[in-house]
């Protein structure tokens, strides 16, 4: 933890290296996160390189070096927003994937691909809490953070997304400790 903090105020003073360090932490669970958005990977891969961009050129801006990680999420799902609201013809997954032995403890893709459509047919609200909340970790103090609400808010938003995603997956997905695998 000391030693990101190193590598964002390093990053903070134009050290293109540390920055470059930094994303390379972060590189998969952007990527991840790009993709559940933006359901294909050419949209992902804008999206992700979109933020990167946007990340180095305001990286000066970032107040607190603790929240490297937060506040680059957020530029990224506000890039992807954008994004899907400039574009209107949105490339839908298909599900010809063959699904993973859930014997090793993997979900299979098959999972994986009807968990993010029924991530993609909830309100924005309720999406996002979810990723934030099971995908990254985040707290529900973070998040409050992070979306500029009330912490019960978060908690509402987060206990209304997860009773919509068992309703769409009719509870087979979701196990009980109510976490989910992107």
């Amino acid at each position: 933890m000391v030693l990101k903090r190193k590598l964002v105020a390093r990053a903070k003073k134009g050290n293109k290296q540390a920055f470059e360090t930094l994303i390379h932490e972060e590189k998969e669970k952007l990527y991840k996160m790009s993709f559940i958005y933006m359901k294909n990977e050419n949209d992902a891969l804008e999206v992700f390189q979109e933020t990167v961009l946007k990340a180095y050129t305001s990286m000066s801006l970032l107040k607190d070096d603790r929240y490297f990680s937060t506040w680059i999420t957020r530029i990224l799902i506000n890039t992807a927003l954008q994004m899907l609201k400039n574009k209107k013809n949105i490339v839908p997954i298909h599900q010809e994937m063959i699904e993973v032995d859930r014997q090793d403890g993997h979900v299979g893709v098959e999972v994986q691909i009807d968990l993010m459509q029924a991530l993609e047919e909830m309100e924005e609200k309720y999406k996002t809490v979810l990723l934030l909340r099971y995908y990254d970790d985040f707290t529900v103090k973070q998040i409050a953070a992070f979306l500029e609400c009330p912490e019960g808010t978060v908690k509402t938003n987060i206990r209304r997304g997860l009773e919509q995603l068992k309703s769409k997956l009719k509870g087979v997905y979701v196990d009980e400790r109510q976490n989910f695998i992107i």
